[in-house]
């Protein structure tokens, strides 16, 4: 918990109001942050005047009594003739923080008591103000991160029924009739796609150029979780064919219309587990797969129970792998392109996000799997082509 800039801006002009009380010796405020033994543990934020910082600090039990206004009594150790006292900064019965006060006498003069506990109630108002904004701003920060994640996600199923939609074209030649019909249901997926755009751009972070590799980063913080919302985990454990059939077509008929090759799994293995997430990471690899590679180059997906187990594992670990046999993704680019807001280098210019190989290999970690990146796709099976990427989820045994 930090308090924002333009609170200690606050703090300082509070602070600096009592130049011309030369009774006082110094005045300290203290942030109070969860210890852990369950007792807060005072953190200095500010003082006057402007000196080396004066560390001491009071125990809870000597700020623990009376309101935020209350005084208690002076600290061991104060020098001769001068008092030291601690002021509360409590919203209700929490304790935010602390007003140490370092005078020549006690009691203190009432016009300057009368200030001390003004300033302490208004430091503790602001705290309190600056407190809840903060968590108001992480909450928001994680619902954009949610909103960002949702839109991502819909641009697949709208993207596969553009494609079913321009395959049913093809096949209603010299039927007007029918075609008119699927040319409105694509105009309504184009204008369903610019509402899409929309929302992204509301929810959009700011974009920077990355020093090293040129791909773009979306500002994020780095310790949030990227998880799908629980509404699209599976309920239920599901088949690992049930996953992959409608993935599989959607595949297909986006191969067919880009007219490039298609290689599908020889023979789905037998395994079971939350279909929502595994559902999830290999759409999200298949789309990058013909949005990214090469016109023309071709783009498989590989299924292999092999017999290695995971480090804690009881039973073979199941392996998936979207492949394509275009340009090998840059050294440099390899582990990079797996975090939030960073897009490759054969990426720029073309649109998406940046946001589904995080995704991806978040949801992987939760199953107790990962994802990672092979160059080329022959390294994992000497029937997958020599060039281009592989991206292998290996998740353990049902």
């Amino acid at each position: 918990m930090q308090v924002s800039k333009r609170f200690l801006a606050l703090l300082d002009q509070q602070l600096a109001q009592f130049t011309d009380r030369p009774d006082l010796l110094a005045l300290v405020v203290y942030l109070a942050l969860p210890g852990e033994n369950g007792k807060p543990s005072l953190v200095p934020i500010g003082q006057w005047p402007r000196q080396p910082a004066l560390p001491a600090r009071p125990t809870a039990g000597e700020i623990a009594s009376g309101s935020s206004t209350s005084s208690v009594g002076p600290e061991a150790g104060a020098g001769l003739g001068e008092a030291r006292r601690w002021l509360a900064l409590r919203d209700d019965r929490l304790l935010l923080g602390a007003l140490r006060v370092d005078a020549d006498r006690w009691p203190w003069p009432r016009d300057l008591g009368d200030r001390l506990d003004a300033t302490a109630r208004c430091l503790t108002e602001a705290l309190r103000l600056d407190l809840e904004q903060q968590r108001l701003g992480r909450e928001l920060d994680r619902r954009d991160e949610q909103l960002r994640l949702l839109v991502h996600q819909l641009r697949n199923p709208l993207a596969a029924l553009r494609t079913f939609g321009q395959l049913l074209l093809r096949r209603l030649e010299g039927d007007p009739g029918n075609r008119t019909l699927v040319d409105q249901l694509l105009a309504e997926q184009r204008q369903l796609n610019r509402y899409v755009d929309a929302i992204d751009l509301l929810a959009a972070p700011a974009m920077e150029p990355a020093p090293s590799s040129g791909a773009l980063i979306a500002a994020a913080p780095e310790g949030a979780r990227l998880l799908l919302p629980a509404g699209l985990a599976g309920a239920a454990p599901e088949s690992l064919p049930a996953i992959l059939t409608p993935l599989l077509e959607r595949a297909s008929a986006t191969a067919s219309l880009q007219g490039r090759p298609w290689h599908g799994p020889a023979a789905i293995p037998s395994w079971r587990g939350d279909g929502g997430a595994v559902g999830e990471i290999v759409a999200n690899l298949l789309e990058n797969a013909f949005r990214y590679s090469p016109a023309g180059s071709a783009v498989g997906l590989h299924c292999c129970a092999s017999g290695s187990r995971a480090p804690d594992a009881a039973q073979p670990q199941l392996s998936l792998t979207v492949w394509d046999g275009g340009t090998a993704i840059p050294v440099l680019e390899r582990e990079a392109i797996f975090q939030r807001g960073v897009r490759g280098s054969t990426g720029q210019g073309l649109s998406g996000s940046g946001l589904g190989l995080a995704l991806a290999r978040d949801l992987a970690r939760s199953l107790g799997g990962e994802l990672s990146l092979v160059v080329p796709p022959a390294a994992l099976d000497p029937g997958l082509p020599s060039e281009g990427n592989a991206f292998q989820l290996s998740l353990p045994g049902p």
